[in-house]
């Protein structure tokens, strides 16, 4: 609003003033309260099983009381499905019963369980008189306990009201949740004809009214706590969300030594914010933290957090000139498991076999043929191991560089970098070998390689030939944010490919530049976008399962995101990578997903429930054994770059111009 405006205002106001004789008709113009602002409209009290709230949106309540226990309490898990179940307010009243009335109490219970006793021996009931017996026995223990100091007695009542935006799913959840409570035997029942003093009772004005209370002693007593909601996250790390439950800002440190390790999986549905979570996770982990992040993005939205982060962004399409060699091959430096000294080594062995199985993934194309077989296999790796052979590369880290008549070029004095094997040396090998077979058996296995690995090659100008000869760039160590788009290519297979191929490249010139040493190695984080996409090719998932358990070795996080846990639900293969991250999200569901996710994850079904009516950016997050409803909100210049709908991108450009108006 303009300076204008709001004087025009003020007068029209002051003139309204004026208007009026009476100071009480002016009351109209007052501020409200805040109990005008936050109450609703009003509540319809006349069902004697539920409340209607009317306010914009009508909302149905129905509030119950715990009606039963079990004799034995046992913490923390008795009350856990109803605190976690959806829309749903909890309750609990203490009041301490003092000593003298709880000796009275339980003298009164143990002569009345010991007449009963006697009786059914009499009547020789022998499983009564056990039963009875063992009964009175536990309340003498109790009663001495009470009088040594060592427990005490207590009285809690527990209401609970819970909420839906139809009568019919409020009648559904009633029955759910009667359901689950049942299961650890605690009896819960509707406030019949009491709904509105249950209501009332549940709200934050200290007062039960209706009185339905338990006896619990001191260890029993923590069964009723919300130990659910305590705080997940970390005592240092980046602000990733706020509690919903307790209101308190979420730390979490990726790196953080209480995990086993240091993956994370994000699974949500589109448009439930699962790029706008990571984008801030990066940002924040960049600046706040200087962890370094490297996308395999697959659908383009990442290259406005690079350029904000002043990182690098490459694309590969089949129209640019960029090119990633899949031979390339990097030294580590590994410690001795004698010694413990680090020293540089070079695994050709481990090299050899992910070359192989990328090229397998080639050879199967789009149509994951049944061709390639085990006997494909066999003559791809022997062609890989000869490249290698043949440009003189061996376990020696020396072998990677030639002399330079003293130059200093590379890694090392007087040598250089040798120019690696490409997909193009490695097709004139097979080639070559095809035409000195004399094995029957392998004429069709060579035949296959040259037809469907050629449009792989830069000198048949090969559709996907952005595979084919010495890489064009280096990924600089010590740069907070690499995106690698991958957009551009085609969906179907050209994008699964590229993201096993690029996983391969990336660990061999952004994992393994880091040390095993934890204290020497770089914080780098490692995303792949919709994940999803490599599950139909064996070799990528196995590629993908390999990354995740090995990791943490190079203080590397593995970070997965998509959109249909379903996918991973049905590959077994593909599961090892959630067992291996220690971390998950999850944002909100469709309705055909949470049943998979309930079943793996052992979600409460107030959790799935939560997951399915959630609203953008809201979600479960599980850290280790610990987790919490959090709601991620990135600030007014975050949203900036990480928000993907280009709506409301252009809403904020307009708002933003017309502040700058006026």
């Amino acid at each position: 609003m303009s300076k204008k405006s709001k004087k025009q205002q003020e007068e029209f106001l002051q003139g309204r003033k004026n208007d009026y004789t009476k100071p009480e008709e002016f009351k109209i113009l007052r501020k409200k309260t805040i109990k005008e602002l936050i109450a609703p409209s009003g509540i319809d009290t006349t069902n004697i099983d539920h409340l209607e709230i009317i306010s914009n949106v009508t909302r149905y309540a129905r509030s119950f009381f715990v009606s039963s226990l079990p004799r034995m309490c046992t913490f923390p898990e008795l009350f856990r499905d109803m605190y976690l179940f959806g829309d749903i307010n909890t309750s609990i009243y203490i009041n301490p019963i003092q000593e003298s009335r709880s000796q009275n109490e339980l003298n009164r219970v143990i002569n009345e369980l010991e007449t009963e006793r006697i009786v059914a021996a009499d009547r020789g009931n022998i499983n009564r008189e056990s039963t009875l017996g063992q009964k009175r026995y536990e309340a003498e223990q109790l009663r001495d306990e009470i009088a040594a100091g060592y427990n005490k007695l207590y009285e809690a009542s527990i209401v609970a009201t819970l909420f839906a935006y139809s009568l019919d799913d409020l009648n559904r959840y009633t029955k759910l949740l009667s359901t689950e409570m049942s299961k650890s035997l605690v009896n819960i029942k509707s406030a019949w004809a009491m709904q509105e003093d249950a209501f009332k009772s549940n709200l934050p004005l200290m007062d039960d009214k209706i009185k339905r209370v338990h006896t619990f002693d001191r260890r029993s007593m923590g069964t009723v706590f919300p130990f659910t909601t305590s705080e997940v996250g970390h005592p240092s790390g980046i602000p990733l969300g706020i509690n919903k439950q307790t209101g308190v800002p979420i730390l979490f440190d990726n790196f953080h030594n209480s995990l086993t390790n240091y993956n994370m999986v994000i699974f949500a549905k589109s448009g439930a914010g699962k790029s706008v979570t990571m984008k801030t996770l990066i940002s924040r982990s960049a600046v706040l933290m200087g962890i370094q992040s490297l996308a395999l993005d697959a659908e383009g939205e990442y290259s406005i957090v690079a350029e904000s982060l002043g990182g690098i962004n490459v694309v590969l399409s089949p129209t640019s000139k960029t090119v990633i060699n899949i031979f390339d091959i990097e030294t580590e430096v590994a410690k001795d498991e004698i010694t413990g000294r680090e020293r540089l080594v070079l695994n050709v062995e481990n090299k050899v076999e992910d070359v192989t199985q990328a090229l397998l993934t080639m050879a199967r194309g789009s149509t994951r043929s049944q061709e390639v077989n085990e006997l494909t296999k066999q003559i791809i790796a022997e062609s890989v191991a000869e490249e290698y052979a043949a440009h003189g590369i061996n376990s020696d880290p020396n072998s990677l560089y030639e002399a330079t008549n003293g130059r200093l070029d590379g890694n090392m004095l007087g040598k250089e970098r040798k120019k690696m094997p490409t997909i193009g040396s490695w097709y004139r090998r097979i080639q070559n070998k095809a035409a000195e077979n004399t094995n029957q058996d392998y004429n069709f296995h060579y035949s296959y390689l040259l037809k469907v690995m050629k449009q792989y090659i830069r000198e048949y100008d090969g559709q996907m030939a952005y595979f084919d000869g010495q890489s064009t760039f280096d990924l600089l160590d010590g740069t907070l944010f690499i995106n690698l788009d991958i957009s551009q290519l085609e969906e179907r297979f050209a994008r699964p490919l590229a993201q096993q191929i690029l996983l391969a490249w990336i660990w061999e010139k952004y994992v393994k530049k880091n040390s095993e040493d934890r204290s020497k190695a770089a914080k780098k984080r490692v995303l792949v976008d919709e994940a999803w996409m490599l599950l139909p090719y064996p070799e990528a998932v196995d590629f993908l399962n390999t990354m995740a358990r090995r990791a943490r070795k190079r203080n590397v996080s593995l970070a997965i995101i998509s959109q249909r846990f379903q996918d991973f639900y049905e590959k077994p293969e593909a599961q090892a990578v959630l067992t291996s991250s220690d971390t998950k999200l999850f944002l909100a569901q469709d309705k055909s997903e949470i049943q998979y996710l309930k079943e793996v994850f052992k979600l409460s079904e107030g959790e799935s429930n939560f997951l399915i009516t959630c609203f953008k950016g809201e979600g479960l997050l599980k850290v280790g054994a610990d987790s919490a409803i959090i709601q991620i909100k990135p600030t007014a210049k975050e949203f900036e770059f990480v928000e993907t709908n280009l709506n409301k991108l252009a809403q904020m450009k307009s708002r933003k111009r017309r502040q700058e108006i006026y």
